[in-house]
């Protein structure tokens, strides 16, 4: 393998590095912004359930039971 050879086949092994790098931290920026929305949902559902527990007046009523054949 020649010199020019190695450089090219480097040069090449580089740019499919750069480029997994990049779609890499795309993927990791994406999964950031869900986990922030996903953390933010936890808390509006946490903080329904504190209203409920404090006052159940607000809860959905139960289902009536489904009839009996």
């Amino acid at each position: 393998m020649t010199d020019a050879e190695r450089v090219e086949k480097l040069e090449t092994t580089l740019a499919y590095h750069e480029q997994a790098i990049e779609d890499l931290s795309k993927t990791v920026t994406e999964q950031w912004a869900q986990i922030a929305e996903l953390k933010r949902l936890i808390g509006n559902l946490g903080e329904r359930v504190r209203e409920i527990a404090d006052n159940p007046a607000l809860a959905e009523p139960a289902e009536p039971p489904p009839p009996h054949y």
